[in-house]
């Protein structure tokens, strides 16, 4: 929303708000983000929206988020969904200092996997070269958005789900199938490309752009 007239054409018109308008806004203080969502529930009510109730939530988020909560009592932070991404307040590998971890939404990952054991389905009795290359064109493009730091076990794993289902729609190919496990795991390896870390830790990112 970049301003009145923006909204206003929207109304007149009878277009719905994109689904993409979902911000995420961070704050140092607990009265500034109250502020800030007080302030923006009038400026939507100027144009008779609201916000969604189960959609909007103010959670503590961040460095001290786990400290503080802990002295409260109050147990581990919250968690949010941004961009297909779970992002979580965790630690670094050796255990000191914050890290900003993130996962695959589990939503978006079973739905992916789903689609594409539908696909395999409906490719099984295309040549196995044929379906490989498919493949391996869909796994590239995952790994391209999905691979980030902290979030390379769950992208494995992803990988590992659609070569069960790929074992599984070739062995349905024929009821005397010979296919073995042995002789599919030579077939994953060389269709099925290995995931690795493909993005920068954001603090790298950010220093590459704002360099001083």
């Amino acid at each position: 929303m970049s301003g009145d007239v923006q909204v206003r054409i929207r109304e007149r018109l009878g277009v719905r708000l994109p689904r993409a308008t979902r911000p995420v806004v961070g704050f140092q203080h607990h009265h500034e983000a109250l502020e800030f969502l007080d302030d923006l529930k009038a400026r939507l009510a100027k144009f008779a929206l609201t916000l969604h109730p189960e959609k909007t939530r103010l959670i503590e988020f961040g460095r001290f988020a786990a400290e503080r909560r802990a002295r409260r009592g109050a147990g581990k932070p919250e968690t949010f969904d941004f961009l297909g991404f779970t992002h979580i307040c965790g630690t670094k590998v050796d255990g000191d200092g914050f890290q900003l971890r993130r996962k695959t939404q589990r939503k978006r990952r079973s739905h992916f996997i789903h689609r594409i054991g539908q696909e395999l389905d409906l490719r099984r009795h295309e040549p196995v070269d044929v379906q490989g290359r498919w493949l391996r064109s869909v796994l590239e493009g995952y790994y391209a958005y999905f691979a980030v730091p902290t979030n390379l076990i769950t992208v494995r794993n992803v990988r590992h789900h659609i070569k069960v289902r790929w074992y599984l729609s070739l062995a349905r190919r024929s009821q005397r199938t010979r296919l073995s496990w042995r002789r599919m795991n030579v077939v994953a390896a060389k269709y099925l490309p290995t995931p690795t870390v493909l993005h920068p830790w954001p603090e790298h990112r950010f220093r590459v752009t704002h360099s001083r």
